[in-house]
This record gives structure tokens, sequence and C-alpha cells, in this order.
């Protein structure tokens, strides 16, 4: 018989849980996200944003919804045109109510294109790259992520950071309910080498750089794919490979340091976004075992030696009662992930050094942002 005396940190994690599970039998996984007739007015519309998609998820039955928590065994691309409300606060996402959303006041999805194959779909992505240099934004979303709520996120992030190259979502069939925990990080597994053929592609087509924001379990989606990259000889996709941004990354701590040992040191150090106050990682941690998360890990010098940076955002204020959507909805930290990807192709001392003095000028010296970057990561960048 096991103890659980009141206050203790398992009796907090067991109540997480519950609550999760409680708020996952109660979504809606299949949401409209396109409308008949299509939305046309601009009216109150800050801005329209294409958003390239490449996804393993089955198409729906419902033509508006597009495509639903199923897994395929092949990829679909498109391209979805979505408005962003000029009546909003940065960072947050304002979804669409009823049968007939208003523009002036929600995130809309207006069209979409379809493409016949990864090929046509990176082609289209390399010529809407040009105008920022070539350079192309890769989001992975992360676990409990319905298809309509994985579009307006990357819309979000894209929009708020002020990206200007071409934005791609890559979404997973995650089932979008809390209780589908197994059933997402089985689908994460079966989507990794499509995020391989993803990356290769693009740099085949002639895409300059690619960025990666992955959040979440779509980290250890990302991780993985990029393993197999190493393993292939071609860990930095042909040298397009820019910045990888890991945010709240839901890997176990010995999963991660295994990956990057197989990956090596990366040329550019890649960002770990962590948080001790995230509790979605707790509800992680609870399901395997209460191993250590690497978005909730504590010992940073640990991982940073591996040729990471890692920002610790415990201090920060979150928009989500989960503290897990940091890197996404406090509008400082947004603002700076954009200024970040917008440095350039080179990654100098000077980044790495300068980071804490970015990071205190975007969210206060008060939130005490701490930085962790090990000299061995600088003189590896800058090849002393």
């Amino acid at each position: 018989m096991v103890r659980v005396c009141p206050g203790s940190p398992l009796l907090a994690a067991l109540a997480l849980a519950a609550a999760l599970l409680a708020s996952g039998c109660t979504s809606a996984p299949e949401r409209p996200l396109l409308y008949q007739p299509p939305v046309v007015s601009t009216q109150g519309v800050a801005a329209i944003h294409d958003i390239f998609v490449a996804t393993t998820r089955q198409k729906a039955a419902d033509p508006k919804a597009v495509f639903d928590r199923r897994r395929s065994q092949d990829s679909a691309f498109s391209r979805i045109a979505v408005s962003v409300p000029e009546a909003r606060k940065v960072g947050s996402v304002e979804r669409p109510k009823g049968s007939r959303p208003d523009p002036a006041r929600y995130f809309t999805a207006r069209s979409i294109t379809a493409y016949d194959g990864l090929a046509t779909f990176s082609d289209h992505v390399r010529d809407a790259a040009e105008g920022d240099g070539g350079r192309a934004l890769v989001f992975v979303h992360g676990y409990n992520t319905p298809f309509d709520a994985a579009v307006y996120r990357a819309t979000q992030i894209v929009h708020d950071a002020g990206y200007e190259g071409a934005p791609i979502l890559f979404t997973w069939p995650s089932g979008g309910r809390a209780v589908d925990y197994v059933y997402d990080r089985d689908s994460a597994n079966a989507a990794r080498d499509a995020l391989e053929q993803l990356l290769r592609s693009l740099a085949k087509s002639g895409v300059r750089r690619i960025d990666i924001v992955a959040h979440s379990m779509g980290t250890w989606l990302t991780m993985e794919a990029l393993r197999s990259l190493a393993i292939a000889g071609d860990r930095d996709v042909g040298g397009r490979l820019g910045d990888v941004i890991l945010a709240s990354p839901d890997i176990d701590v010995d999963v991660f340091k295994s990956q990057m040992r197989r990956y090596g040191v990366p040329k550019r150090p890649f960002f770990v976004l962590l948080s001790d106050d995230d509790r979605a990682l707790r509800f992680s941690s609870l399901i395997a075992g209460q191993q250590p998360r690497l978005g909730e890990y504590r010992d940073a010098r640990d991982i940073a030696d591996l040729g990471v940076i890692v920002v610790d955002l415990t201090k920060v204020k979150a928009g989500d009662s989960y503290n897990h959507t940091k890197f996404a909805d406090n509008p400082p930290l947004v603002a700076l992930l954009g200024e970040r990807l917008r440095r350039g192709d080179k990654f100098t001392e000077a980044d790495a050094t300068e980071a804490p003095a970015l990071l205190a000028r975007g969210v206060g010296a008060a939130a005490e942002v701490i930085v962790t970057t090990p000299f061995k990561v600088i003189n590896m960048v800058v090849g002393g």
C-alpha cells in the first residue's frame, strides 16, 4: 500500500493529472477550419498569412475540418490562408466560435490550396521564401493539439514574431485530448521519417536556410528526425539548417542526452527553453514514472555541455494556466523569438554573450531569466 501525504509532490501531480484527464474527456478534437461560403471580409483584419502545411494526418470526413486525428501512411501538403484580427493581445490565439467567424475578432482560415506531392510543395515554399533571402521556418506542435489549433498557433507565432520567410506547419496526428497522451506519442513516432523527408526536400528545392521551432512533444519528434539525419551523414541538411529552438521539450532527459550524443555538438547551438513551473510536463513526468522531462530540468549546465543554450523561463509570466506555452504567449518572448530568427545566417560569439541582455530587455530584469551558455559552446561556434 502506498501512502500519499497531503501537500506531497505526488499528490499534486495526481490532482493535476485528474484535472487534465477531466478536461480531455470534454474536448472536441475535430472542429471546422474552413467555412462555406468562404470568409472574404478584411474589415478589422491586421494581416493574412499563407501557412504551408505538411501533415501525416488523414483527411477528415467533413471537408470543413480538412484533417483529423487519424494517422495516414502518406503525407499530404497544402497551403492555408489565415487572417489575424487587429483587436487582439500579442501572444493570444482567438479561436473562432459559432457557425460563422468574425475575422475582426478571431483567427480565420479563408482558403486552402492542395499540392500533389512533396517536391511540388517544396518548390512553392522555395518561391515564397525568396522574399526573405530563401528562409523557411518549420513549426512542429506538441501534444493535445487538434488540426485547427495547430494552424492557428503557427499563424500566431509567425505574426507576432514578425517572421517574413516561408512558414511551414508540420502537423502530426495528435488526438487533441489530454487522455490521448500515449496515442500522441505513438503518432509522433510514426511521423519521424516524414519530418526528415520534408527537411531533405526543402534543402534539395533550394531553400537556403531552414529554422525549426518545436514545442512540447514536437521537440522529441524533431530531435529524432535530426538524429536520423546525423546517422545518414547529413545532420545540418546540406548546410541549410539554421536555428533549432526546443520550447518546453517533452523529452526524457536521458533520452535527450542520448540523442545529442548521437547527433554531436551542433555547429550552431540549439536553444532549449525550459521552466521549472511547467505543470503540463509534471503530468508527462508522472506518466513516465516520475522521470524528469527536459523542459523542467534544473541542471542547466549539465545539458548545456551537450552543445545547447539553455534559457530558464521559470519566473516569466505565462498566458496559459499550465505554464506550457511561454515561448509563444508571452509578448516580449515571442518578439525575442522573432529577433533571434532574424539575426542572420552566422551564429557568432556575440550572439551567445548578448543573449542575457536581449532577454533582460525583452522581459525585464525582474523576471530573472537565466541563460546558460558554457564557454565550450561559444568556443565551438567560433572555431577557437
